[in-house]
C-alpha cells in the first residue's frame, strides 16, 4: 500500500485519482506531478514501485504545499478575518454560511441541522382511558 504525506492511498484507484486522497492536492496538480516524473497517470496504486513512491514523495514535497500546511494556512486565513472584525469573520465565529446563502430555510448543515419548527411528525394525543 503506498503512503504518501501521511496518507494511505487507496490502492485499487488510478494514481491521478489517488493522490487527490491527500489534502491540498487536486486533479490538476497530481497530473502535472506525474507528467513531470513521467509517470503513468492509468495505472493503479498498488502498482507503484517503492523508487515511484519515493519519487512522487519528494516532488510533493519540493512543489506543492499539503496536509498540515495547507490545513495550517487556511486556519490562519480565518483566524485573520476574525481577528479584522469582518463580515465572513464574523459569519465563520456564529457558524453560520460565509458566502452569502441564505438562513432562513436552508443551511441546516452549517447550524447543525437544527429544526425548532414543529410540523407534521407531532405525536398523536393520548387516547383517553
Amino acid at each position: 500500500m503506498a503512503r504518501i504525506s501521511g496518507v494511505n492511498l487507496p490502492p485499487k484507484k488510478r494514481i491521478e485519482v489517488a493522490l487527490t486522497y491527500i489534502y491540498g492536492m487536486g486533479r490538476s496538480s497530481s497530473k502535472k506531478i506525474l507528467q513531470g516524473l513521467k509517470i503513468d497517470l492509468n495505472k493503479k496504486a498498488e502498482e507503484l514501485n517503492n523508487d515511484e513512491v519515493r519519487f512522487i514523495q519528494d516532488a510533493i514535497n519540493a512543489g506543492c504545499k499539503v496536509e498540515g500546511d495547507a490545513r495550517k494556512i487556511q486556519m490562519m486565513a480565518i483566524k485573520r478575518l476574525k481577528d479584522i472584525n469582518s463580515w465572513r469573520g464574523h459569519r465563520h465565529k456564529k457558524n453560520l454560511p460565509v458566502r452569502g446563502q441564505t438562513t432562513r430555510v436552508n443551511s441546516r448543515t452549517v447550524r447543525g441541522n437544527v429544526r425548532k419548527t414543529v410540523g407534521s411528525g407531532r405525536k398523536a394525543a393520548p387516547a383517553p382511558k
